[in-house]
C-alpha cells in the first residue's frame, strides 16, 4: 500500500533548544494544515538526545508555543531519548541483514579517509566495510550502515520535484556512536516509521538527510514515507533570518502582541498561498491547504504585512479579550496598576483598536484613557492654555454637560454646534481640549476621546486643566 493511500500522519519534531523558532511555527502550521486537509492526524515528538540542553523547562517552551499558536497535537507527544533502546535494536537487525557493520577505524584511520574519499571524489568507505568484525576484538567501535556502492537514490518531493543523489557520494553514515548511542538519521527513521508518519513536512535545510534516510527505509524493507522539504524564511533583505532582523522566537511575537489567528493566517502566507487572497480564516485554509503547492523559493518576512493582518484580526476580535491582552502587556512593560483599568479599556478599546496594529501598539492607544487625575500637562500643553481658551474651554464644558447621550457622533455634533455658537472652528480649541483630555499622549478623535473616558472623567479633566493657575 502506497503512502497516499493510508490515512495521512504527519509530525513536527522540535529539539528543546530553548525557544520555538518562527521557522519551526510555520512547518507545524504546515503539518497541521496538512493533516487536516486530508483528514488525517498531527503528532509531536520531542527530539530530546541532547542530553544538557533537554530540560524540562525547554520542552515546555515547545509546549506552551504550540499552544498559543493552537497548533497542539492530537495524541500526547513521544520522547526520542526514551527509545534508544528501539533505536540500538533496529541496528541489530540492520548487521544481521549484512546492511550494517562495526568500524574499529581510529580518528587517525577516519581522518586519513576521508582525505583518501575527498581525493577520489566519493563519500567515505571504512576499510571494515568488508571485513570480518572477530578482528576488531572489543576495541571502540561506531556501526555505520551499508549503503549501495553505486547507482541513484531518488527523492521525489512534494515541494521540490524528484531529487536525485550518487550512492557514491552518500557516506556509510554513523548509526551507533561508540557510545551506543544513536544518531539522528537512524532515530528519524525508526521514530517516524513506528510512528506511521506518512508525510514528512520539514525545513529544506533536511533535504539531504532525505536520500541517506531513504536507504535506511529500503533496507528495513519499510515503505518509504512522502518528503516535503519546505524552503527557509528570510529576512525581508533575501538574507537568511537572523537576530539582526528582529523577532525570531514564537514567544517574541507574542509579547511584540501579535494575535495567534494572525499568525497562522500570515506564516500560512510565507511559501503558500491561494490565489491573491491574503486574508482568510482557519476553515478556509484548512479547505485550501496542500503540500504540493508551497512554493520551492525562500519566503520574506514582511513586517509591514504581518501588521495589516494583526489589525485585521485586533478589529474582528472581542473586545473584553483585548482588554486581557492590554493588562497583560501593560504589567509586562511596569505600568502602573493600582487600579482596575479593565473598564476603561472596555469603552476605550472599540474607539481606537483600528489603528493599532499589535496589542502594544493597541496598549499605547489606551493609556490617555487610564491617565490618573490630574493628568500632567507637559511644557507644550500649558502654552495651549491661553486666557482665551481657558474661557473658551470652561463655555464648551458647559455646553458638553448637557449632553446625557455619550456616544462618538453625539458628542460630535455637540462640539460643532458649540464652534458654531462661539463663531470659531474647531481648530481655536481642539488642541487645547485634546491636550487637557489625554496630557499629550496618543488619543482618538476628540469625540472619540470623549467617549472612552465617559461623561465624569472627561468634564473632571478639564476642569482640572482650568483649576490650574496661570
Amino acid at each position: 500500500m502506497s503512502a497516499p493511500e493510508r490515512p495521512v500522519v504527519t509530525r513536527i519534531a522540535p529539539s528543546p533548544t530553548g525557544s520555538m523558532h518562527i521557522g519551526t511555527a510555520r512547518t507545524a502550521l504546515f503539518n497541521w494544515l496538512y493533516a487536516r486537509h486530508t483528514g488525517g492526524t498531527y503528532l509531536l515528538r520531542i527530539e530530546d538526545t541532547d542530553r544538557e540542553r533537554s530540560t524540562e523547562a525547554a520542552v515546555q517552551v515547545i509546549h506552551d508555543g504550540l499552544a498559543w499558536l493552537g497548533l497542539e497535537p492530537d495524541a500526547p507527544p513521544v520522547f526520542q531519548f526514551a527509545r534508544a533502546e528501539r533505536h540500538r535494536a533496529v541496528v541489530e537487525d540492520l548487521i544481521a541483514a549484512g546492511r550494517a557493520y562495526r568500524d574499529f577505524m581510529t580518528v587517525e584511520e577516519l581522518a586519513a579517509a576521508r582525505e583518501r574519499a575527498r581525493a577520489e571524489g566519493h563519500a567515505i568507505r571504512s576499510p571494515w566495510r568488508d571485513r570480518d568484525p572477530a578482528q576488531g576484538d572489543n576495541r571502540p567501535h561506531v556501526i555505520r550502515f551499508r549503503g549501495p556502492p553505486d547507482g541513484e537514490t531518488i527523492v521525489d518531493d512534494l515541494v521540490k520535484g524528484p531529487v536525485t543523489f550518487h550512492n557514491k557520494e552518500l557516506d556509510d553514515l554513523v548509526l551507533l556512536r561508540s557510545d551506543g548511542a544513536p544518531t539522528y538519521n537512524l532515530a528519524v527513521v525508526v521514530d517516524d516509521h513506528d510512528m506511521g508518519i506518512t508525510h514528512i513536512i520539514r525545513g529544506d535545510d533536511h533535504l539531504n538527510n532525505a536520500a541517506r534516510q531513504t536507504l535506511i527505509y529500503q533496507a528495513m524493507g519499510w515503505e518509504v514515507p512522502a518528503f516535503a522539504h519546505l524552503p527557509m524564511i528570510h529576512g525581508e533583505d533575501g538574507a537568511k533570518l537572523s537576530k539582526r532582523h528582529g523577532a525570531q522566537a514564537v514567544g517574541e511575537f507574542a509579547e511584540m502582541g501579535y494575535l495567534p489567528e494572525a499568525m497562522r493566517n500570515y506564516l500560512a502566507r510565507l511559501g503558500w498561498g491561494h490565489g491573491d487572497d491574503e486574508l482568510f480564516s482557519d476553515a478556509q485554509a484548512i479547505a485550501w491547504f496542500d503540500v504540493r503547492d508551497v512554493v520551492k523559493a525562500p519566503a520574506r518576512l514582511d513586517w509591514a504585512k504581518l501588521g495589516h493582518v494583526n489589525n485585521h484580526y485586533l478589529r474582528l476580535a472581542d473586545d473584553g479579550r483585548l482588554a486581557d491582552l492590554v493588562i497583560e502587556a501593560m504589567t509586562r512593560r511596569a505600568a502602573d496598576l493600582t487600579f482596575d483599568p479593565r473598564s476603561r479599556l472596555l469603552a476605550v478599546i472599540p474607539l481606537v483598536k483600528e489603528g493599532a496594529k499589535t496589542i502594544v501598539e493597541l496598549d499605547d492607544l489606551c493609556r490617555f484613557a487610564l491617565a490618573r487625575r490630574p493628568i500632567h500637562l507637559d511644557e507644550k500643553s500649558l502654552g495651549l492654555l491661553t486666557p482665551e481658551t481657558r474661557a473658551r474651554l470652561s463655555r464648551l464644558a458647559n455646553h458638553l454637560a448637557g449632553e446625557d447621550d455619550w456616544r462618538p457622533e453625539m458628542l460630535l455634533a455637540r462640539l460643532r454646534s458649540f464652534a458654531e455658537i462661539d463663531g470659531v472652528g474647531l481648530g481655536k480649541f481642539g488642541g487645547a481640549l485634546r491636550a487637557v483630555l489625554s496630557g499629550g499622549l496618543p488619543a482618538p478623535d476628540l469625540a472619540s476621546g470623549l467617549a472612552a473616558l465617559g461623561k465624569s472623567e472627561s468634564l473632571g479633566r478639564i476642569d482640572d486643566a482650568l483649576s490650574r493657575p496661570q
